[in-house]
C-alpha cells in the first residue's frame, strides 16, 4: 500500500511462510510511564510486524517500544513488503501482533465486494469475521487512513474541481492520473473507483490508459506536485499533502470505504497474554487523524527516523519515558 522510507536498513526475515525482510532492528531504551511492566512477561517472545510504508513503521515501532517497555522480549519483523505477506504471517502465527486497517482487511483479505461507510459497522463486521481466522481486532484509532485523489490546489482552482466528481466535466485530455501499482489492482481501488464515478478505463469517453501513469507511492505525491498528472493516489493522512500544497478532491459518492487503523493480536497469543490488550488501550485512543499527518510528515518531509519519530512522540504523551 505505501513504500518505507528509502533510508531504512533491511535484515533478512526468518519467518517460515514468508521470507521477507525485517526493519531496522534498533530501538531506543524506553521506561515506564502510563505503560507499565506486565506480570510474567520476562521472557516471552513476540513477533511485531508491519508494511513497509512509512505510517506502518512508526506504528510497528511504537508497538516494539510499548511492548519492550511491557517486559516483552520482542522480535522486530516490521517493514514486510506488502499487505498479503503481513496477512500471511499474522493467520499463520508468526505475527503476534501488528496494526491492521479495516478497509484492507474486509475488502483485500476477506474478500468482501464493497466496504461498509459506518466506521463502528465496519470495524464490528471485521472483528467477528476474522475471528475464524484465529485473529483478534482490538478497538480501532479515531485516525482514517483512507484512499483519496489529490490535485496541485491552483490547478484545483483553474479546472473548477473540488469533488471526485468534477472529473467527468473535464475534457479527457484533463483526466490524467499518476497511481501506484497495489492500488491499481485493488477492489477498492482504481478501476472500481473509475466505474463508480462514471469513468471507465479504457474508454475514450472515460479515461483512456494513455491518461494513466503508474509510479512508486513516493514518486506519486512528486509527479502530482510538478503536474505530470493531474490527480494523485493519496492517503488522507500523508503528511507530505500539506508540505507540498495538495488539495484532497472530496470522495462525493462515498466509494472508498473506512480504514481505521486497530491492533489485531493473534487470538492465542492474546488468550495466553490478556493483558495485551491493556497495553494498546493506552496507545489506540490518542491516535488521530493530526496526529498520523504530523508523524508521517516528520519522516517523509524532515526526513526523521520512523522509530525515533515514534519514540519522541510516546514520551510527549506520557506512554514512556
Amino acid at each position: 500500500m505505501r513504500r518505507a522510507a528509502a533510508a531504512l536498513l533491511t535484515a533478512p526475515l526468518l519467518l517460515a511462510g514468508c521470507g521477507l525482510q525485517a526493519a531496522n532492528q534498533y530501538t531506543p531504551d524506553a521506561e515506564p510511564g502510563s505503560i507499565q511492566p506486565v506480570a510474567d512477561s520476562a521472557g516471552v517472545e513476540l513477533v511485531v510486524g508491519s508494511k513497509n510504508f512509512t505510517e506502518q513503521l512508526i506504528l510497528g515501532k511504537i508497538a516494539v517500544i510499548a511492548l519492550q517497555t511491557a517486559g516483552f522480549d520482542v522480535l522486530d519483523r516490521t517493514n514486510i513488503p506488502g499487505s498479503v505477506p503481513v496477512r500471511t504471517g499474522s493467520v499463520n502465527g508468526e505475527i503476534d501482533m501488528n496494526w491492521e486497517y479495516t478497509g484492507t482487511a474486509w475488502l483485500t483479505y476477506l474478500g468482501m465486494s464493497e466496504g461498509i461507510p459506518d466506521r463502528t459497522e465496519q470495524y464490528e463486521a471485521v472483528r467477528e469475521a476474522d475471528l475464524a481466522n484465529d485473529l483478534t481486532w482490538l478497538p480501532p484509532a479515531e485516525m482514517n487512513n483512507t484512499y483519496a485523489f489529490a490535485i496541485r490546489s491552483e490547478a484545483a482552482a483553474d479546472l473548477g474541481v473540488s469533488r471526485l466528481s468534477d472529473i467527468a466535466n473535464l475534457p479527457v485530455e484533463d483526466r490524467t492520473f499518476c497511481v501506484e501499482a497495489e492500488f491499481a489492482s485493488r477492489n477498492d481501488g482504481f478501476v472500481p473507483m473509475l466505474e463508480a464515478y462514471d469513468l471507465p478505463l479504457g474508454s475514450p469517453d472515460g479515461v483512456p490508459r494513455d491518461n494513466v501513469s503508474t509510479l512508486d507511492t513516493g514518486a506519486v505525491y512528486t509527479a502530482t506536485d510538478q503536474g505530470a498528472c493531474n490527480f494523485g493516489e493519496v492517503f488522507t493522512t500523508d503528511g507530505r499533502i500539506e508540505s507540498l500544497d495538495l488539495t484532497v478532491l472530496e470522495d462525493d459518492r462515498q466509494f472508498f470505504p473506512a480504514y481505521n487503523v486497530a491492533p489485531v493480536v493473534y487470538t492465542p497469543t492474546l488468550q495466553a497474554h490478556p493483558e495485551l490488550a491493556d497495553v494498546f488501550a493506552e496507545i489506540t485512543p490518542l491516535i488521530t487523524d493530526d496526529v498520523m499527518i504530523e508523524l508521517n510528515r516528520r519522516v517523509d518531509v524532515d526526513g526523521e527516523e520512523p522509530v525515533d519519530v515514534a519514540l519522541d512522540w510516546m514520551r510527549s504523551e506520557g506512554l514512556v519515558s
